[in-house]
């Protein structure tokens, strides 16, 4: 993730989607924030959780499950537009049909997988503006360090090692996940 934002003008999210698939930003109030393309090791861990925690959310009927670069709108005047690696949105918080346009609402939880280059402080102030947006869960897969870290509102950041056993608590109510899966 580059930290790279560019700051001529406000954009709205109305804006932002009308720029299409070309382009690879997300807006922080109004400003475009670049996103740079990933590795393969992000690649591979990011699919792992992705195929993990899809498959229990769609066996479960827990909601609906989003892939990298779906756009949330998460605040307005000026619009916030996040891009997770991951999302997942609980049954009951959504209104069918989808539409093409970014979704106006905070995921229950997110992922964000480290890139090679990202810098650690750039991913924590990802993910703090989730949290600060109301996203319940918020996990940080690192392949690097092979961990990932769990953070909740309020409380301290759990780190888990590929030892460690990974569970939903009321996010994801009876899943577990043994933490070396994600790192093949």
């Amino acid at each position: 993730m580059s930290t790279a934002m560019i700051t001529k003008d406000l954009y709205t999210a109305d804006q932002l989607f009308e720029m299409g698939e070309e382009c690879r930003f997300e807006l922080v109030n109004g400003r475009l924030r670049e996103m740079s393309p990933t590795g393969g090791t992000h690649g591979s861990s990011t699919m792992s959780i992705t195929l993990l925690i899809g498959s229990f959310v769609l066996s479960h009927g827990l909601g609906i499950c989003m892939p990298a670069e779906t756009g949330f709108i998460i605040a307005t005047e000026p619009d916030t537009v996040l891009a997770p690696d991951f999302a997942f949105v609980a049954a009951g918080r959504f209104t069918l049909p989808l539409t093409d346009k970014f979704l106006p609402l905070v995921p229950d939880l997110v992922v964000e997988t480290r890139s090679a280059w990202d810098r650690k402080s750039a991913v924590q102030r990802k993910v703090r503006e989730w949290l600060d947006a109301g996203v319940r869960m918020a996990l940080e897969l690192n392949p690097k360090t092979r961990q990932l870290t769990v953070y909740r509102p309020g409380r301290p950041e759990q780190i888990l090692g590929v030892e460690d056993i990974f569970q939903g608590e009321d996010v994801l109510p009876g899943f577990t996940l043994e933490v070396s899966k994600l790192f093949g």
